[in-house]
């Protein structure tokens, strides 16, 4: 990133080659990790500025009809619950929600909620890869299985899995599948990736456009192009949702960030992040934590969330622990604990240590 502001303080207008190289970079890095090749990533994914903008593009892009239902879960993070309420106040759908307790106490329940939700009629459905509470990886596999069968469309929130676990978005039968690049995939805020399956982009129809969302939006900007016009055509989804110009900077510290993931694959990214958390987890249970941990491989994600023993303010041992150096969040009550794959494995005996001492002080 601060190769690219060198470069634009340098070299002014002459560095948005390089930018735009990084920036495809980026998208195809995007690409391999939720398993496409370079040239279907140029073509499904779009370069957005965040999760959040994800949704609310497709939110409001669908086809939608007075009455159709949109089916959410209950207890994720808002990102994924917000823009299809107010899509449904807008277009006059009907939000429905499964329970995420019903996924947390039985993985079958949840998905049965779903079914019988799906069998009443669905639109689309919304749901997280990972619970941002609890890191419970949701079962993406049979809940796209679920969709097909009963004729909905399937959106996957993938901020807190990408990077960090094997995906495969056609197989998994996911249509829409959003993530940041601030969390897993080791960028900074402000840059986001969006991916449309070919089958779902004809569908939609093109509500939120801006100039950059024309086939070739710049082509009036340079010696020897046409004039400008303000009805050439646009280039269809996702490649439309690049509505204005984009956050290059950010780009180009997601390539930077990605490049590490796709070069040791997520596979091994999982298997070394779930050893550090099976000894972590070990060594708090120790301590007197609850963990909250699914015990099901396939649930596990790179997120370990724990209650801390009774008696134990959460607000005070999170920041003595940020005193300490360990960085964690405490959502929902509960300590919330997430390695990557520089984390060493012999630095968990130091954040044990460090969580001892937070306890006793």
């Amino acid at each position: 990133m601060a190769e690219s502001v060198r470069r634009q303080a340098a070299e002014g207008l002459a560095w948005i080659g390089w930018a735009k190289e990084q920036a495809e970079l980026a998208r195809q890095r995007f690409g391999a990790l939720i398993g496409l090749d370079p040239l279907t990533a140029t073509r499904q994914v779009a370069r957005v500025a965040n999760t959040s903008t994800g949704v609310i593009d497709i939110a409001f892009s669908m086809p939608w009809k007075s009455g159709d239902r949109v089916l959410v879960v209950a207890g994720e993070f808002p990102t994924n619950v917000t823009p299809w309420r107010a899509a449904a106040q807008h277009f006059e759908l009907e939000l429905a929600s499964v329970s995420l307790d019903a996924f947390l106490t039985d993985i079958e329940v949840g998905l049965a909620q779903l079914e019988a939700e799906l069998a009443r009629g669905v639109r689309l459905v919304a749901v997280c890869a990972v619970q941002f509470q609890y890191g419970l990886a949701m079962p993406l596999e049979r809940i796209g299985q679920l969709c097909r069968q009963h004729g909905a469309r399937l959106f996957v929130d993938g901020i807190q899995a990408v990077g960090t676990m094997p995906l495969d978005v056609a197989a998994l039968g996911i249509d829409y599948f959003a993530a940041g690049a601030h969390k897993w995939l080791m960028g900074c805020l402000g840059a986001a990736y969006l991916y449309v399956s070919k089958e779902a982009a004809a569908e939609l129809q093109p509500r939120l456009v801006g100039w950059m969302s024309h086939r070739d939006p710049e082509a009036f900007l340079f010696a020897g192009g046409p004039r400008v016009a303000h009805d050439e055509p646009l280039q269809g989804a996702p490649g439309n949702f690049e509505q204005g110009v984009l956050n290059y900077h950010g780009c180009a510290a997601s390539a930077a960030g990605m490049g590490p993931l796709v070069q040791l694959g997520p596979a091994a990214i999982r298997a070394h992040v779930q050893s550090y958390l099976d000894a972590l987890e070990a060594g708090l249970l120790d301590l007197g934590f609850e963990s909250l941990r699914a015990e099901a491989e396939e649930s596990r994600s790179a997120i370990l969330a724990v209650r801390p023993p009774a008696g134990v303010a959460l607000e005070a041992l999170h920041m003595n622990l940020f005193e300490r150096g360990i960085v964690q969040t405490a959502p929902d009550g509960v300590l919330r604990l997430a390695p990557h794959w520089p984390n060493p494995l012999d630095e968990v005996d130091f954040v044990v240590a460090s969580v001892r001492e937070a306890l006793g002080r």
